[in-house]
């Protein structure tokens, strides 16, 4: 099998003082007609992001964590009821929980179902994250 000759018909993206490949803005810099920055950008909150919940607001959502085997075929599932704020919120506690536990799970219409019964574990993340009125329910 014959060697594949190496084609050098590309752009050089390189100004010279470094390499592309370690400064993949170094072509821009040659370039003095660039257009300035919108002035209208929306800014970013400081310290939260947007549409995230305050900590009063956390600490008065009574959430309701229980363990469910209705409708799985036996099988365990942690519930967390009673969330009513912002869905980017539900949806970053979901991940949370989820990475923390290890597990899948999902969130929709301010219920987050976690595999396994994890009620304990899931309780202690919703307390540190500053939910205050998280408590165990059911049997």
């Amino acid at each position: 099998m014959a060697k594949k000759k190496k084609r050098n018909d590309g752009l050089a993206f390189s100004t010279g003082d470094a390499p592309a490949s370690d400064n993949p803005f170094a072509a821009l810099s040659g370039l003095h007609n660039l257009p300035d920055a919108p002035k209208n950008l929306p800014k970013e909150q400081e310290g939260e992001a947007a549409g995230a919940m305050q900590g009063g607001e956390k600490a008065a959502l009574q959430l309701r964590v229980h363990i469910d085997r209705k409708y799985r075929r036996g099988k365990e599932v942690t519930l967390v009821k009673g969330f009513d704020g912002p869905d980017e919120e539900l949806q970053r506690l979901t991940k949370l929980i989820k990475n923390q536990c290890g597990v899948g799970g999902s969130a929709k219409e301010g219920e987050i179902v976690i595999q396994g019964n994890n009620r304990e574990r899931v309780l202690e993340i919703l307390r540190e994250e500053g939910y205050r009125g998280a408590k165990a329910a059911g049997g």
